[in-house]
């Protein structure tokens, strides 16, 4: 007799535009270090936000509380509207939120089915002689890379031996597969070329229209724009910026990203430094942010 495992499909969504998930003025203390403050954030399924910031910004203490590896010390969480607080990454897990971090949780020696099934095997026959199913892995592996587009010659090589943006892929088509309603990923473009970061940004938008809510931390504001219908953008732990793509430009992303408003209150002493062109940098009143958009999605 064969094990299979159950999934969740990607339609199992809260009804009538209501987030999957949801931050309401949360926070993050450490100690006397507040990492994250006042942060409220709306994930809708077939959405894709995007968070971006700098080193030190608050975009990992955000994934952390989200994932359920830290939990929050002021605000709210909630997933389909209530209020949770995740002691553990398998509670968010069960809660249909899945994260991709930068090294994969992969091991590059094992062949590509293997690393998609792992931790979660299909195994067959009676206990105590139970087995590890590998036929039907094998194929289900196949089906599912193949669903989102991706094909591989042999499932049988180590996935160590894929591009980063293979590995990316594969990693992606897991956490749609075991039943993912909110896909967080890490920085996936952050170590990869200009081909391979466009492979990743198309199954991101695959994701997307398989009806994932998509959260994509990255510090890439060209990357966020290519498929980001919402953005937030976090500095020194707080939100900086709030908004729809319709609301802002991808120039206006980039000042912001780059620190544009530091940037044109210091013009003026920068100008008066040697070597320094000061021409292409904002004037004060040019660096704006749009309406910040509540946490129910609401202006």
């Amino acid at each position: 007799m064969t094990t299979t495992i159950e999934t969740q499909p990607a339609e199992t969504v809260p009804e009538d535009g209501k987030p999957v998930v949801e931050l309401k003025a949360t926070g993050k203390s450490y100690g006397n270090i507040r990492a994250l403050h006042g942060v409220s954030l709306s994930v809708h399924p077939g959405k894709v936000t995007c968070v971006l910031g700098d080193n030190g910004a608050g975009k990992s203490t955000l994934i952390k509380i989200i994932s359920g590896l830290h939990q929050h010390t002021e605000g709210g969480l909630l997933v389909d509207g209530r209020p949770v607080h995740f002691s553990t990454p398998r509670e968010a897990l069960d809660a249909g939120i899945a994260t991709v971090y930068q090294d994969l949780a992969v091991v590059p020696l094992m062949p590509v089915w293997r690393n998609f099934f792992l931790g979660s095997e299909m195994t067959k026959g009676p206990w105590p002689l139970r087995r590890l199913d590998i036929e039907t892995m094998k194929k289900t592996a196949d089906e599912e890379l193949r669903n989102m587009g991706i094909v591989l010659d042999d499932l049988e090589q180590p996935i160590g031996t894929l591009s980063g943006g293979q590995r990316q892929c594969v990693a992606i088509a897991r956490a749609v597969y075991f039943g993912a309603r909110v896909l967080i990923l890490d920085e996936p473009t952050a170590a990869l070329g200009v081909k391979q970061s466009g492979v990743v940004l198309k199954y991101i938008a695959m994701a997307r229209d398989r009806g994932l809510g998509v959260i994509f931390i990255t510090h890439n504001p060209h990357h966020a724009y290519m498929v980001g219908d919402h953005f937030s953008v976090l500095r020194l732990g707080t939100l900086e910026l709030s908004a729809s793509r319709d609301e802002v430009s991808l120039e206006e992303l980039t000042n912001h990203m780059a620190g544009g408003a530091e940037l044109a209150a210091l013009k003026h002493e920068l100008a008066q430094v040697s070597g320094v062109d000061t021409e292409e940098l904002p004037e004060e009143g040019d660096v704006t942010t749009p309406a910040a958009t509540a946490p129910d999605g609401s202006a």
